[in-house]
């Protein structure tokens, strides 16, 4: 080997860790191995496809600008896959002293980012995108609207936000997990942001990686497919803050399951912090394993509620105020927040359609316009149904107490009307099993597949309660 190119390529190496930082450096490029220059062509070895296709995405072109500038002749880099010691092995860098790097931190070429992990793309390298200040930028997924300084606090999210703002403002792990749940639209997916977008800003050293459940299984099956597997074990378990949303949807998903455990398990055993969400509580999860049910369980589980007026007027007001868009009639804002309950998506999507239909059609923002352009969602929204109401319609037509919908009593003449409520319930509403088991008295959402099973055979042998049934329906819709 040419000591002279050998030497280039360490002087290389050393503009590179001036530039990325040791994190970056340590994990991604002092693996690579210098092989030789062939013509105008600089030659090195990766250990594994993965390290390659994301180096030349990354750094591909700072190693080609800084060897260029050694040797004028050099014009391209070339990166072939090498392994030593089997497949997925790190490899030593020929520069240095044969102490074999890692793969093992999810580091970002970019240090503006605050190494945030875009990991939409972690298995799928994409090339860095500039940014007007020259340097590159983030991906897309953290969304920039979600921040703590847009978050709309009030009493059904007030928890969520304080135990998010602590996860974020101290590297010191209070509670870990820390775990978010809800239904959809309630802010999850915004604290989630938050949490990253602010420890970037606060702590650039620390590593965030931040994705979906589904997004988590989809990188894990590939890299078993592409036989990557160390490599993905170590950038997850390396992270110093990892975060999944919605991570309900790992039920039925064994193998991904077993992966999520033991990553768990050992950023727990390193002191890292993990920071969860799911549209359910932890021991709510179906065919999620025991286990992992119960080391969810562990650090600080925080549910957030429905929205009530006072938060949906609040969020109204704030959107408004960030878009700029001036006078707004008070009595229309408090007409969107009484009516449209659902979630927040669906109040804002509301906000939106009215001020886009008034800037298309050019007419004045007021209640008439707005009872017109928005009929439909109006419409769905006066059609949705609450547990409660139901509770209490059913309560009302067999003569119980409200309370016997909570109660343990097993009473014929108090289970019956029990279950038909579960059985409307699930009917008449979005709620899932586990939801509509939360709402009478903490029952298993077995329990609720049973009641609804059984009304469901009773409907078709007993007329009085078919009828019953259809009477308590009509008057929930009307």
């Amino acid at each position: 080997m040419d000591q002279g190119y050998l030497g280039q390529w360490q002087r290389v190496c050393a503009r590179l860790r001036s530039e990325f930082g040791d994190a970056a450096y340590n994990s991604w490029l002092r693996p690579l191995k210098f092989e030789r220059i062939d013509g105008n062509i600089a030659h090195l070895q990766a250990p594994t496809r993965f390290m390659r296709d994301w180096v030349l995405s990354h750094y591909g072109e700072r190693i080609r600008a800084f060897w260029q500038a050694e040797d004028g002749a050099v014009r391209e880099i070339d990166i072939t896959v090498h392994p030593v010691a089997g497949r997925g092995a790190p490899v030593a860098g020929a520069a240095f002293d044969g102490v074999a790097g890692t793969v093992a931190a999810a580091s970002e070429s970019r240090a503006e980012t605050g190494k945030v992990v875009p990991f939409d793309s972690a298995l799928e390298p994409i090339p860095a995108v500039a940014s007007a200040a020259g340097g590159p930028r983030m991906g897309s997924t953290l969304d920039s609207r979600y921040q703590f300084e847009s978050f709309v606090v009030g009493k059904s999210n007030e928890l969520a936000y304080a135990a998010a703002r602590r996860a974020a403002d101290t590297a010191q792990v209070n509670f870990n997990p820390l775990f978010l749940y809800g239904g959809v639209g309630l802010g999850k997916t915004h604290l989630m942001h938050a949490i990253a977008w602010h420890i970037r800003e606060r702590d650039p050293g620390r590593e965030v990686i931040y994705l979906s459940a589904e997004r988590f299984m989809y990188q894990f099956v590939r890299a078993l497919r592409d036989r990557e597997t160390m490599a993905f074990k170590q950038i997850f378990r390396s992270a110093d803050v990892l975060m999944i949303d919605d991570v309900q949807f790992f039920s039925r998903k064994d193998s991904t399951q077993e992966e999520f455990f033991h990553t768990f398990n050992e950023l727990v055993d390193q002191n890292k912090q993990i920071v969860i969400s799911a549209d359910r509580s932890p021991s709510d999860l179906e065919d999620v394993e025991e286990r992992i049910r119960s080391r969810l369980g562990w650090g600080l589980v925080v549910d957030i509620h429905q929205t009530d007026f006072e938060l949906r007027l609040g969020i109204l007001e704030a959107k408004l105020a960030r878009a700029n868009v001036g006078d707004f009639p008070p009595k229309v804002l408090e007409f969107l927040a009484h009516r449209i309950t659902s979630n927040i998506r669906e109040l804002e999507g509301a906000l939106n359609r009215l001020i886009a239909h008034s800037n298309l059609v050019g007419r004045p923002i007021n209640l008439e316009m707005t009872q017109e352009a928005l009929q439909d969602l109006l419409r769905a929204n006066d059609r949705r149904v609450t547990i409660e109401e139901i509770q209490k319609k059913v309560a009302q037509h067999f003569n119980i107490r409200l309370a016997d919908m909570h109660s343990a009593r097993r009473a014929r003449a108090v289970a019956r009307p029990r279950q038909v409520a579960m059985y409307l319930a699930k009917q008449l509403t979005t709620r899932s099993l586990p939801e509509i088991g939360r709402k009478f008295g903490g029952r298993d959402h077995t329990t609720v597949m049973h009641a609804v099973k059984r009304i469901e055979e009773l409907r078709q042998t007993d007329a009085t309660l078919a009828e019953d049934i259809d009477l308590l329906r009509r008057m929930l819709e009307g």
